[in-house]
């Protein structure tokens, strides 16, 4: 079924009567099951802290039993609505029981509280999340011949050109959405493989990271429902001599930040070896097809760091060995992961223990 879209985008134009239509948008009860439902508030309610509770059918999404069904929304960060328009807003949101506690699949929450204890440290997180786009079918990447394989990996990283570059316009058109939303969105390109791309969120402070990023991820969905293909967030979409996809995690301190940092930068990296059979059961689902030491990764069971080694589990720039301070980038995260989880488990690690 194909709907019309200029009919559609004809209604789109109509103003909203001084009413504001407020999205609220939320994890659902798998790690990537993203929700959304819209209601209408008065102008003077569109602002956080005005915003109100809201609640949803939790036994629909994997989040409450049937007999006790309801789950309260919180709103947490605020956003402009690419998509209505106007003064229509896009609602961050983590979920509560009712008595007021955290539900099981609230992440959120625990690293709001991690944010909160480190904040002297001023940490600043940059996340480099990879996508692959799929023809609806889901199985033939954006670009890929059906039941067969383009060229080999070369020419398409940052690549231009029919033969080269699949999927531009969803990628052009997501960076321009987030920009319009207010998130800290500071650059994309063409990735590795055939079909794959990858959009930076960052740098942005604590706990604005997490909340931006999954609201990135669901403006990737609703890009894609637009445009009719799917995205995929799996770490290792396609099995073979192909690349996988992360969301390299970049980190920094006031103390790695600042003259000399150089040597907080490498006593936090060492903090992190010590756990990094504990950080990477934390990375994503499914990371261990891409971590295999091939495709610009290192295996998943060993440890290593070193200056623009992209081939390290954890790569320092050149710019920061030279500046003798500056931050670094954590590569084992996978492309599904939770950035509350990972960004919490790093300042965890690094100024908690």
């Amino acid at each position: 079924m194909s709907l019309n879209p200029i009919v559609y985008n004809e209604f789109m134009k109509l103003d909203c009567g001084g009413k504001v239509q407020a999205t609220y948008v939320w994890l659902g009860g798998d790690s990537w099951d993203m929700r959304s439902k819209c209601r209408t508030l008065e102008k003077e309610q569109a602002v956080l802290g005005k915003l109100p509770e809201w609640n949803f059918d939790g036994s629909s999404c994997g989040q409450a039993p049937g007999d006790d069904s309801e789950v309260i929304l919180r709103p947490q960060a605020l956003y402009r609505d690419p998509f209505q328009g106007g003064d229509s807003i896009l609602v961050m949101c983590d979920c509560y029981k009712p008595d007021g506690t955290p539900i099981v699949q609230n992440t959120r929450a625990a690293c709001a509280a991690q944010m909160e204890a480190v904040a002297a440290h001023e940490p600043w997180f940059g996340c480099e999340q990879e996508y692959t786009l799929f023809e609806l079918d889901g199985v033939t990447p954006l670009g890929w011949p059906k039941n067969g394989f383009p060229g080999p990996q070369g020419p398409y990283y940052c690549g231009a050109g029919a033969e080269n570059s699949f999927g531009r316009q969803v990628c052009d058109a997501h960076y321009k959405c987030c920009l319009y939303a207010g998130l800290e969105i500071s650059g994309i390109n063409a990735e590795v493989m055939p079909g794959q791309w990858e959009y930076q969120i960052g740098p942005s402070k604590g706990i604005d990271e997490g909340d931006m990023l999954w609201m990135s991820r669901y403006l990737m969905m609703r890009v894609c429902e637009a445009l009719q293909v799917r995205v995929s967030f799996d770490p290792k979409p396609i099995e073979g001599d192909w690349n996988g996809a992360g969301t390299h995690t970049n980190f920094s301190t006031k103390g790695t930040r600042a003259p000399g940092g150089y040597k907080e930068i490498i006593t936090q990296i060492e903090k992190l070896g010590a756990k990094h059979a504990e950080h990477v059961l934390a990375y994503g689902e499914g990371n261990e097809r891409r971590l295999t030491g091939a495709h610009e990764t290192c295996d998943i069971n060993t440890f290593k760091y070193g200056v623009a080694n992209r081939g390290a589990s954890i790569r320092i720039p050149r710019e920061a060995e030279k500046n003798n301070c500056g931050y670094y980038e954590d590569r084992r995260p996978s492309s599904n992961m939770d950035p509350y989880v990972v960004t919490g488990k790093i300042v965890q690690t690094t100024l908690l223990d």
